[in-house]
């Protein structure tokens, strides 16, 4: 009998940058992208908010 072990935390999907590519899937390689989009996203965002900490801090010592 054989038993799958649907109860496992299932892995998060990772990429490394300049990884070999050659062996995904074309919904692999689509997955991927979505989640390199949303990283993206994801850093925009905290530079965007690190960005007006400092500027707010700057012009607090400006004053």
């Amino acid at each position: 009998m054989s038993f799958i072990d649907d109860d496992r935390p299932q892995k998060k999907p990772t990429h490394e940058l300049g990884a070999d590519l050659s062996m995904l899937s074309v919904d692999e390689l689509k997955a991927r992208v979505e989640m390199l989009k949303a990283e993206i996203v994801r850093l925009e965002a905290e530079a965007a908010r690190k960005a007006s900490g400092r500027q707010a801090a700057e012009s607090f010592f400006r004053s």
